[in-house]
């Protein structure tokens, strides 16, 4: 089994913590489901945002998942003119059979302008929503990160 990386990418409308938890949310589920990702394979994530997001830890989002045993850090992506803006990125590390050409990454919203030859995620938005329903376990208040 090796240890592969996930990637993901969305943006959202505002800096808000509603924003950054739901659009974190969205990107988080729709790379587990479509890579069939289970939690206790994950080793690490690291959660990037344009420097213009900065109402929330985009890490918050995963805890309310119950990711509470993942090493994860959140910091800003480089602020490159021209760039994607309210951007939040992932990468997650997880050990997987899976090989690298098998791994779906995920690109949101604009941020689909970052990897446009990538295919959009086969997953309906009532089905993620139900999904992510039935998995929120905690409030992922600030200080619990």
């Amino acid at each position: 089994m090796a240890c592969r990386g996930v990637r993901g990418a969305t943006t959202v409308k505002e800096n808000t913590l509603e924003d950054i938890r739901r659009g974190t949310l969205d990107l988080l589920a729709m790379m587990i489901l479509w890579n069939d990702i289970q939690l206790e394979d994950v080793t690490s994530a690291i959660f990037t945002t344009t420097p213009d997001l900065n109402a929330e830890f985009p890490a918050h989002a995963a805890r309310q998942l119950g990711w509470i045993d993942v090493p994860m850090i959140c910091g800003h992506e480089m602020n490159v003119p021209g760039s994607v803006h309210r951007c939040i990125r992932i990468l997650l590390h997880w050990n997987t059979d899976k090989r690298a050409d098998g791994i779906h990454h995920v690109y949101l919203e604009h941020a689909v302008a970052l990897r446009p030859e990538l295919p959009p995620p086969p997953i309906t938005k009532e089905e993620l929503d139900r999904w992510i329903a039935e998995h929120l376990v905690g409030d992922g208040k600030p200080g619990h990160n």
